[in-house]
């Protein structure tokens, strides 16, 4: 079984990663949010107050959860993103994919509003750099994470 390494940015070493429903939505819904990019983990941890802590889990996927990837930005990701951002929750275990930062956000916000066509989208984000994040959205999904340690930025 592939074995891979990701990092969870905070304020926090996090030893046991928990499911925190903190209000607001993100990309993919409430979940433990990873990147497999240890710089885009230190670019999170660095926007948090107080200390900076990037933690490192071993991932080690399980074929009985029910995954979702996306590879790139899609239709069906972006799609997916607004669904998440508005509240509409998922029965996945484990979601995968690229990142609606910020700056993707507010076009995703003018997607969702109506001021920017499909097609203006994905011309405004194409030269974005590459981001990554895999959610673990279930008791389950973070069994498939071992800690294996972190640093303090």
């Amino acid at each position: 079984m592939e074995k891979n390494s990701v990092y969870h940015g905070s304020n926090v070493e996090v030893f046991v990663p928990r499911i925190l429903q903190n209000g607001f939505y993100k990309d993919f819904g409430y979940g433990f949010y990873c990147t497999s990019y240890e710089k885009q983990a230190k670019r999170w941890a660095m926007t948090r107050k107080g200390d900076s802590v990037v933690s490192r889990y071993e991932y080690t996927p399980n074929a009985d959860l029910k995954i979702l990837k996306f590879d790139e930005m899609t239709n069906e990701w972006l799609d997916f993103v607004v669904d998440c951002r508005r509240g509409i929750e998922h029965d996945y275990d484990i979601v995968e994919g690229p990142m609606a930062d910020d700056q993707i956000w507010n076009f995703v916000e003018g997607f969702i509003d109506g001021r920017i066509p499909r097609d203006a989208f994905w011309g405004l984000v194409r030269f974005n750099y590459p981001t990554h994040q895999i959610v673990f959205c279930t008791e389950e999904a973070l069994k498939t994470l071992t800690f294996e340690g972190s640093e303090t930025l």
